[in-house]
């Protein structure tokens, strides 16, 4: 193989890393966590609090659904309301989190170079981009909440149920978007434990206020789907405040002021060349599923209403592979920075290992215990048969899912972000919608039972996880892994 197609990972540092000795201001502890500790160790001391706070944030949102689907007399149109309005928090998660992935990583790398300046940069300007953020959601929650409903549904009970949801989810959002820039600095310093403490806290809080608030317990009025909205970001709030104090008296390599605010065009590029493709990436989970609604409305709302109901299940396991690679990225990203490719190999390595483990965990989990995890939701016959299924198929999906999000992480760390997009644009979009028409005109000519629209996703996830692996060979080959 010709050594000169091979790009070193010096040559690949930013020029400013090449021409400027920066003194490492790096705390000593922290520096020696991320620099030496094991990776299979350090991924797992990262990870393990990173997963266990996203699959409790999954958890709440599945205790969410559920107290809805309870609501007497209205229940699976409740449910089927907060499924055409989740694409709408998701674009607002994957905008937050997504920008935050950006911060973290330049973060990291910043710290890895032993730039606290630029370190620094990445936290603030983080902030200012937040805060940009909440403001075009504020605008949504006042003007475009009802047409955009309108495109889903004609159910006037729906919609309305819909409109009052994400009145409170949007209009109140500055909760879950500051915090998500918060979280992330914490991660990239290497105190993924206190970004935890937070986010449990708010879930914790979510999940007691809940039936309060949705049934009219302790004095409290019977709000309904109000109720689980003003629950959500009350909780959000919580873990927003919780947050920011840890930030404030923990991360003592990031300076904090309104100087370290002031947008910056070079780090707010920075932030977004390699936040953008991440929440590309989130988005298009968004759009996929307001599509999907739209193609799946057209068997049955009940299929509507079965597959809102199975995401937020399968959530539970898919947001545990996206706290593990939560960690991926900064440790990768951290020794991206330090040039160190041994690091770098084993970041890769020990991610995918225990990334599968976490899948194959989750895949047994359902198939297992299918039956009784819908009969929680109290869903009519048909509809109840309809999640069941798609627990038992979409399931097959979780390695080759599991696989991309890692690979993303991976891609996002190397600056490898058109790669991550990439993986996205086909498990989210090319592999699923036509796919998913294609079979909703099988089933609507009456060849096929509802149920075969699930297969959709084992398909798109495993062709997409072929593409991955054929650009991961080419990103080592770049970076000169191999």
């Amino acid at each position: 193989m010709d050594s000169t197609k091979h790009v070193t990972l010096e040559a690949e540092r930013p020029a400013s890393a090449e021409k400027k000795e920066y003194k490492d201001e790096t705390p000593k502890e922290v520096r020696g966590r991320m620099a030496t500790t094991p990776v299979n160790r350090l991924m797992l001391s990262m990870g393990i609090p990173m997963i266990l706070s996203m699959m409790l944030q999954a958890l709440y949102n599945i205790v969410d659904s559920a107290f809805v689907a309870n609501i007497e007399g209205v229940g699976e149109q409740a449910l089927n309301a907060l499924t055409l309005a989740f694409p709408v928090q998701m674009l607002m998660v994957a905008v937050s989190i997504g920008t935050g992935v950006g911060v973290n990583a330049l973060l990291s790398r910043s710290l890895g170079q032993g730039d606290r300046k630029r370190a620094s940069l990445a936290a603030g300007n983080g902030i200012f981009l937040a805060t940009i953020i909440y403001a075009v959601f504020l605008i949504f929650a006042f003007v475009g909440i009802d047409p955009y409903l309108r495109t889903q549904s004609a159910n006037e009970t729906i919609l309305g149920m819909g409109h009052d949801y994400l009145l409170i989810c949007c209009g109140l959002s500055f909760g879950i978007i500051y915090y998500s820039i918060f979280k992330k600095v914490l991660q990239g310093t290497g105190r993924s434990l206190y970004s935890t403490i937070a986010q449990v806290s708010g879930a914790i809080a979510n999940i007691i206020l809940d039936p309060i608030m949705i049934f009219g317990l302790l004095g409290f009025p019977e709000m309904g789907v109000r109720g689980a909205a003003l629950a959500t970001v009350v909780g959000q709030m919580l873990s927003l405040v919780i947050a920011l104090i840890f930030h404030l008296r923990l991360d003592k390599e990031v300076d904090n002021g309104f100087k370290y605010m002031k947008p910056s065009k070079r780090v707010i590029g920075q932030i977004y060349s390699i936040g953008l493709p991440a929440i590309i990436s989130q988005a298009l989970m968004s759009f996929m599923t307001y599509f999907l609604n739209i193609i799946l409305v057209q068997i049955g709302e009940n299929v509507v209403t079965a597959y809102g109901l199975y995401y937020k299940i399968q959530q539970f396991i898919l947001f545990a592979a996206f706290g593990l690679r939560d960690a991926i990225t900064p440790i990768v990203s951290y020794s991206y920075g330090m040039g160190s490719k041994p690091r770098i190999k084993d970041g890769i390595r020990w991610g995918m290992i225990y990334t599968l483990l976490i899948m194959t965990a989750g895949f047994a989990a359902l198939e297992l215990f299918a039956g009784p995890i819908a009969s929680v939701f109290g869903l009519s016959g048909e509809t109840q048969k309809l999640c069941v299924a798609a627990i038992r198929i979409i399931s097959f999906s979780f390695w080759f899912a599991g696989a991309n999000i890692a690979f993303q992480g991976v891609f996002q760390a190397l600056e490898c972000g058109m790669e991550s997009l990439v993986i996205s644009v086909c498990r989210q979009l090319l592999f699923v919608l036509p796919v998913a028409w294609a079979l909703t005109r099988i089933i609507l000519a009456g060849s096929a039972p509802a149920a075969l629209v699930w297969i959709t996703f084992p398909v798109a996830e495993g062709l997409s996880c072929l593409i991955a692996w054929f650009m991961m060979r080419r990103v080592n080959r770049k970076h000169g892994l191999v």
